[in-house]
């Protein structure tokens, strides 16, 4: 545990530090201050934190990209066919505050697709050696997390399910697409952030596990 817990150069310290830092001022922020301003700045939040994903990343060469690339092309057509057509996840729309939108679908939630693929097959490497089950552990973190997330995704104004709660086509949905894109990840980059990414996965975890819990209990 404490190898990939706890981050060993300066540049990592500062990008553990700053997403804490993020992830708790937007929790007090929310909370105490003024929730739509600082929902509002969930893009600026998001691109900052993937910049620091690659930042932290050892070695950033072509398959490192090309994986990259696949799972924001697979994960926006996917996201494509929800919104539009109600394939894969059902149907849902996407609110404001996840910024520019193509064809009904925030860019950053391609972006997203990236991030999400790249923490959490980062942190199922840690536990698994062979590439299939890594995968499988990454998207089953992934569905997870959007297991936790849903709650609070219409108040947040993310994104709202037609019959505003997700059906159980969405979760399966998730492993389905997720799987594929993660198997690829553990063959592509052979070289993984797991300090940064362990950190990002519990940090996203806690915050909207923190306000899911509010959520049921309000």
């Amino acid at each position: 545990m404490k190898n990939f817990f706890i981050p060993q150069t300066g540049t990592a310290k500062i990008a553990v530090g700053l997403i804490w830092l993020f992830h708790f001022s937007g929790l007090m922020g929310i909370l105490f201050i003024d929730r739509e301003l600082f929902l509002e700045t969930t893009p600026v939040n998001l691109f900052i934190t993937i910049v620091l994903l690659f930042v932290n990343l050892p070695d950033v060469n072509y398959k490192v990209l090309f994986a990259a690339a696949v799972a924001f092309i697979v994960g926006m057509g996917v996201e494509l066919l929800g919104v539009n057509y109600g394939l894969i996840f059902g149907q849902y729309v996407y609110g404001d505050n996840l910024g520019v939108k193509v064809g009904g679908v925030p860019l950053l939630i391609g972006a997203n697709w990236v991030m999400l693929t790249f923490i959490t097959g980062a942190v199922g490497a840690v536990f698994f050696k062979r590439a299939v089950f890594a995968a499988a552990c990454g998207a089953l973190l992934m569905v997870l997390l959007d297991l936790v997330i849903e709650p609070v995704a219409p108040k947040f104004d993310y994104w709202e399910f037609a019959d505003d709660t997700a059906p159980l086509s969405n979760y399966i949905g998730w492993f389905l697409v997720a799987f594929p894109i993660q198997w690829l990840y553990q063959k592509q980059v052979k070289q993984k952030d797991q300090v940064f990414s362990f950190h990002l996965v519990l940090i996203q975890f806690l915050f909207f596990g923190i306000f899911s819990l509010l959520q049921l209990a309000s």
